[in-house]
């Protein structure tokens, strides 16, 4: 049974604007890592204001939330994602009418430091894909094929899951891919995924035979449910490790991985962008970074003038 203080806190004017920001969330087609982080944010956040309303709640306010996370032993990335969930809150409802002033607008995000991503090298990622699948493949099959569209065609680890038999124009060599806000694109795979695909195939047929069950979904398990996200980074993680990557390999990483080697391979940036699914260039930009470093250490390696 709810006491009376958590009675009083879910009747507040901001616990109430952050359940309907939630579902508006979820009604937007958002992402479930980013629901999920939003919520524990937001909730943390109403809790905090209690009872307050908005006109009350000003940038000292917020900055007194953000205070509090740091004192609960929350790291600068953590507390500069809650403000980002906050500030998001905010501008919704300066959307809807709510609000006139975004006060989180006027705190200063925790400076965070700059870190690239270490992205596997072509050779290595060739050589996880066209060697055998080691033993801990559950799946050896379906986890290439796995591989072969996480790293072939630069998709996200939900897009991955939410591909459907129908979604793959084989004459084409496309799929149909769902990415984030509802927006579908086509992305192209290759011979190699092509190949993978074939192999993976009967396999699928197979199982679900064998279970007497039907699915819609491309990838499954052995018991003919749909492929998670959270088992596609088990398997990744598992099979990187095993080919002698680093543990630190995950879904994400061989997308990046994707957006890195074309850019290095001399492929346009808007292009990359349109295969990845980037509403912002800016957003692909971060693959020059990465790109550049490799370009910079080779000139310091190989040019005369750099010795």
């Amino acid at each position: 049974m709810l006491s009376a203080t958590s009675n009083q806190r879910q009747r507040t004017i901001v616990s109430k604007a952050v359940a309907n920001f939630l579902r508006h969330l979820r009604e937007s087609n958002s992402s479930a890592h980013t629901i999920k982080a939003y919520n524990h944010d937001l909730v943390l956040f109403a809790n905090y204001v209690g009872a307050r309303d908005w006109k009350e709640i000003d940038h000292i306010a917020v900055r007194g939330f953000l205070s509090q996370l740091y004192e609960k032993g929350l790291s600068k990335t953590s507390v500069a994602r809650a403000l980002a969930g906050v500030r998001s809150l905010y501008r919704w409802l300066a959307q809807e009418g709510v609000i006139e002033q975004n006060p989180a607008k006027l705190v200063a995000t925790p400076k965070l430091p700059k870190k690239l991503p270490r992205v596997p090298t072509i050779e290595e990622m060739n050589a996880v894909i066209d060697g055998e699948m080691p033993e801990v493949a559950a799946f050896p099959e379906r986890d290439r094929l796995l591989f072969e569209l996480l790293y072939g065609c630069g998709i996200r680890n939900s897009e991955l899951t939410g591909i459907n038999l129908d979604d793959i124009r084989m004459s084409a060599e496309a799929i149909l891919i769902r990415g984030k806000g509802k927006k579908e694109r086509y992305v192209p795979f290759g011979d190699s995924a092509k190949s993978a695909l074939a192999a993976y195939l009967p396999e699928r047929a197979k199982v679900l035979a064998e279970s007497n069950k039907h699915s819609a979904a491309l990838l499954i398990n052995r018991r003919a449910g749909r492929l998670t996200t959270r088992s596609v980074g088990r398997i990744v993680k598992k099979i990187a490790v095993a080919k002698g990557l680093s543990p630190d390999v995950h879904p994400h990483t061989l997308r990046h991985a994707f957006g890195t080697h074309m850019l290095e391979e001399g492929a346009d940036l808007r292009a990359i962008q349109e295969l990845l699914g980037h509403e912002r260039l800016a957003t692909t930009q971060r693959y020059t970074q990465l790109s550049m470093k490799h370009v910079l250490q080779v000139y310091d390696q190989t040019h005369p003038r750099a010795k």
